[in-house]
């Protein structure tokens, strides 16, 4: 059964409306979103004015020959063309790798972002869940290697959302080996891997591993969730069975030619790097210094603990809602329930904001 949020709590973030009725707020009451993992620098300067010139694309279908956005990413990654696939976002990637196996059995690493359970219920599979330990969320590469003797297909989030967890490189490495014996292809999302420090992409083990399957997304490194772009890295042989399994154009065409310029600002891609570094690991410890339990990060946003109880969590989310401060709630994600608050790193006076409201809140 696919497991959803309760009811008035939408189970993805950015989602305004529904949340301020559930509060009895006005649909115009200003809110700063700390619920949706984007980029706050916006987009890139320059797409408006490409929007405008490509309008023209519109009037055709996108050509199915045009390989220039695969080049591209192949390119970028130190691939082939016949290792990339472009999907509609990150969500349509998930569906394609569910499909893949579908009927089969898929381990699942939770809590975690819950499409993959619902790629998994859309497409037959039955779900088998590996809970990460601790209120530090470790990963225990040991249970997964035994999961995978059952499975057929494991998904794993790095880094984590919502934990901002990053599982090593050398555990998936271990899972990558056991995989080849069980017969288990690994899909590892790295929707939110350009925000961690350093570069965690997976991409240099593709070329021993034909059971890897890696998820990308732009929308969130370049503020464009409208747009839904994301891609696919994998064996030529995976690529081929989720090609086939993709709805005819899926993807439009202003996306599929925004790849390449987006792929090319180095300018945007350094500004990203500075705000990430002059916003965590301070803002998590910032808010660590006011009395607050907050969880190591590797990614864009980082974990809250709202209270022992998910009405305390509530209790705080409805406070910085008031205030204009949009939470991202966790009653959706298992282990969780509700008890933690997700919040999105911004820009230095956005997250000052939150900052004073969490102090105000801890004051007796």
């Amino acid at each position: 059964m696919t497991r959803v949020s309760p009811p008035d709590w939408p189970s993805h973030g950015g989602r305004r409306a529904p949340l301020l009725a559930r509060f009895g707020l006005p649909r115009e009451h200003p809110l700063i979103d700390f619920s949706a993992n984007l980029n706050p620098l916006g987009p890139p300067a320059w797409l408006g004015d490409w929007l405008g010139a490509a309008a023209g694309r519109l009037a055709d279908y996108p050509d199915p020959d045009d390989d220039r956005a695969r080049r591209a990413i192949a390119a970028r990654e130190g691939l082939t063309p016949e290792q990339v696939l472009v999907t509609n976002g990150g969500a349509e990637a998930i569906y394609l790798a569910a499909a893949l196996h579908a009927g089969g059995r898929a381990l699942v690493v939770e809590p975690t972002f819950g499409e993959y359970r619902r790629a998994c219920d859309h497409y037959g599979l039955l779900v088998v869940s590996l809970a990460l330990r601790g209120e530090a969320f470790r990963f225990d590469v040991a249970a997964a290697e035994r999961a995978l003797a059952e499975v057929d297909v494991a998904f794993l989030c790095r880094p984590n959302n919502p934990t901002g967890t990053l599982v090593p490189r050398e555990a998936i490495e271990r899972l990558l080996a056991r995989g080849r014996e069980t017969g288990t292809t690994l899909v590892v999302d790295e929707a939110f891997v350009d925000f961690t420090d350093g570069d965690e992409r997976l991409t240099p083990l593709l070329a021993g591993a034909p059971n890897l399957l890696l998820l990308r997304s732009l929308t969130k490194l370049f503020d464009l969730p409208g747009l839904r772009l994301g891609y696919l890295l994998g064996a030529p042989a995976l690529l081929r069975g989720a090609r086939a399994r993709q709805m005819p154009w899926s993807v439009n065409a202003l996306a599929l030619g925004l790849v390449a310029p987006l792929l090319a600002d180095a300018d945007y891609l350094a500004r990203t790097r500075d705000w990430l570094a002059g916003q965590r690991p301070a803002m998590p410890e910032a808010v660590r210094e006011l009395g607050y339990d907050v969880p190591a990060t590797q990614a864009s946003y980082f974990l809250l603990r709202g209270g022992r109880r998910a009405a305390e969590a509530e209790a705080l989310f409805a406070f910085l809602l008031r205030r204009g401060l949009l939470a991202r709630h966790t009653h959706n994600f298992p282990g969780l329930d509700g008890r933690w608050l997700r919040l999105a790193l911004r820009d230095g006076p956005d997250n000052a904001r939150l900052l004073a409201a969490l102090a105000e809140w801890r004051r007796p």
